[in-house]
């Protein structure tokens, strides 16, 4: 384990049950798949079927959220070298999960967006977080 060299200290707050109900490791930890979305090779110039596509994109967004699969997603901000256009992090069993989620996108389907799939390793509360950004957020896409 990467983290056998540090110190095995007891956390005096630890809650077993909440650990389990997120499928935390020892370490609070668990595998999730990283998705970085990048620049397809599809070039759709039909605004209106390019703005449907992308409409989808943030419906299925949503849809994964809701059934617990989609645990972060965001788009980078600034153009890169690597042509990425923003990631998702999914709770999925394997890669071959990870993938058929990913393929119910349209915008990935169309090819507007191409993707790349690595196992991550996080913290097994990240989908707490989705709680709360409902509070936060005033309008909703």
């Amino acid at each position: 384990m990467i983290f056998s060299s540090f110190v095995n200290a007891q956390n005096k707050g630890f809650d077993k049950k909440l650990a389990d109900s997120l499928g935390a490791d020892q370490y609070g930890m668990k595998s999730y798949y990283l998705v970085i979305l990048k620049k397809g090779k599809a070039e759709i110039n039909d605004k209106a079927k390019k703005s449907e596509l992308m409409k989808g994109h943030m419906e299925n967004i949503s849809k994964l959220a809701k059934d617990g699969k989609l645990i972060v997603a965001g788009p980078m901000l600034e153009k890169n070298q690597n042509d990425y256009s923003g990631i998702f992090i999914l709770d999925a069993k394997t890669k071959e999960e990870a993938e058929s989620l990913v393929l119910t996108d349209p915008s990935v389907k169309s090819g507007i967006f191409d993707v790349e799939i690595y196992k991550w390793y996080g913290s097994a509360a990240l989908p707490l977080y989705l709680k709360s950004h409902d509070k936060v957020t005033k309008v909703h896409f």
